[in-house]
């Protein structure tokens, strides 16, 4: 049996970025049970690619009860709800197995990942406020995306001054906005800029100089987005909800590294259930994004540990 349901999640705080504000979470979970045992999976319906919970949960309600992931490979595209029903295929799996996902998928034991925390868009001393908040942390990572970003970096890097600082401009600026920047922001010991340009504009990044590197995140959904790339960018954002599932994630992560691409693994903001199958992609990542949890104020039972070390592999009574 394959089921859908919808979860709220209050967040600690408004988080804002470039699109917009929100103050919860809505994300599908799906439950899949066979033969006494259950396997579970999240998405979040984004609406940058056009889903809807509505829709999204429509095409999860459209399988056939008996799917399994290689048949579910071509029967959903990628994206949010091809994500957590073949997340909860895997977890499936490795329950009935009785092992863990990353033996399923022949990988390393997994070990903890240094993540980045989001500070959300703000006025420039708001900001501040937030970096002087978290300058103890490793990696810190900025929304930005508006006409007036300069002033909220320079306060991040003066409220962080021993951060390593990557920056989201979530498609927020021109070409001409980035190349007036990019100096700026190696000056600033910025160590990464994700989709600077529009994925529909991200052809004016050819002939560009990139003294920080760029990372593609809403250029960048599964394989077949890697040929678009070459020239554009030096990494590649991998999440699941925009893979369609770890199954492409892993095909993603192995693909993009042998065409020489760095990797980072992001998350849209979720719960742990949701992060659980990135922090097996996010393994040796360059860069590893996966704080939904952090910036909840509610969370599952049994949720990701984040300590000193990073988020940590999940327990098997949350996934996996």
């Amino acid at each position: 049996m394959i089921e859908v349901t919808r979860d709220v999640f209050r967040l600690a705080q408004v988080f804002t970025i470039s699109r917009g504000s929100r103050t919860e979470a809505q994300v599908l979970t799906v439950r899949i049970t066979r033969n006494g045992a259950q396997g579970r999976g999240e998405c979040v319906p984004y609406a940058r690619y056009g889903e809807t919970l509505d829709s999204v949960t429509a095409q999860i309600e459209s399988l056939p009860q008996d799917i399994d992931r290689a048949g579910l490979q071509t029967a959903l595209p990628a994206g949010a709800a091809r994500n957590a029903v073949d997340c909860a295929l895997w977890d499936l799996e490795a329950k009935r197995a009785g092992c863990r996902v990353w033996e399923l998928a022949g990988l390393p034991e997994p070990g903890p990942e240094v993540t980045a925390y989001t500070l959300s868009l703000d006025t420039p001393e708001a900001m501040r406020a937030q970096a002087t908040r978290n300058a103890q942390r490793a990696l810190l990572k900025i929304k930005l995306g508006t006409p007036d970003d300069m002033p909220r970096l320079e306060a991040v890097r003066a409220g962080a001054p021993e951060a390593r600082i990557i920056v989201d401009a979530n498609e927020g600026w021109s070409a001409e906005v980035y190349s007036d920047l990019a100096p700026h922001l190696q000056r600033l010991g910025v160590a990464l800029v994700e989709q600077p340009l529009p994925a529909s504009e991200d052809d004016a990044l050819l002939g560009l100089d990139r003294p920080v590197p760029l990372c593609a995140d809403e250029s960048c959904h599964d394989r077949a987005s890697l040929p678009g790339l070459m020239g554009k960018y030096d990494m590649v954002n991998i999440k699941l909800d925009k893979t369609g599932g770890l199954t492409e994630a892993l095909a993603l992560r192995d693909a993009a590294r042998a065409e020489g691409y760095d990797i980072m693994v992001g998350c849209m903001v979720g719960s742990s259930l949701a992060m659980a199958p990135a922090v097996l992609v996010a393994q040796g990542a360059a860069i590893t994004d996966l704080d939904g949890p952090l910036l909840l104020a509610e969370d599952r039972d049994e949720p990701l540990l984040f300590d000193e070390a990073g988020v940590h592999p999940p327990a098997p009574g949350l996934w996996g």
